[in-house]
């Protein structure tokens, strides 16, 4: 099992595919990394040299942001506009969607399970 970045990769699967369960890393980043070390899109993980692995881990290293460092940084970015006030840092304050969306209907995942209203009686037809 490969580690990179402090992620196990899966084995089994392609390299292309494996570089996405590392947090920063989609499939357009994964293709340009298997790219700049010359790694062929249909190589698997257990297949990869040691020399391969430590080279894709130092490309990872040096040219991107990944893992713990992205995390930190996009919640500094939220914590500081919720520091400001500003209107998407007030929606982030009260868990509601930030960009836009309705709430009339919908944003369940934003604002959480249903809760009943006491007194609110159903529709009837």
């Amino acid at each position: 099992m490969a580690r990179i970045a402090g992620v196990n990769i899966p084995t089994n699967k392609r390299v292309e595919i494996a570089l996405t369960y590392i947090h920063g890393i989609g499939r357009t980043k994964a293709q340009e990394i298997c790219e700049k070390i010359n790694i062929p899109a249909e190589r698997r993980v257990n297949d990869l040299t040691e020399d391969e692995v430590i080279r894709i881990r130092e490309t990872i290293d040096r040219e991107y942001q990944v893992e713990g460092d992205l995390r930190r940084e996009v919640a500094m970015n939220i914590k500081r506009l919720m520091d400001l006030g500003c209107y998407r840092g007030l929606r982030h304050r009260k868990g509601l969607p930030v960009r836009g969306q309705r709430t009339h209907t919908n944003a369940r995942t934003r604002k959480g399970k249903a809760r009943p209203i006491a007194g609110k009686k159903k529709a009837t037809r």
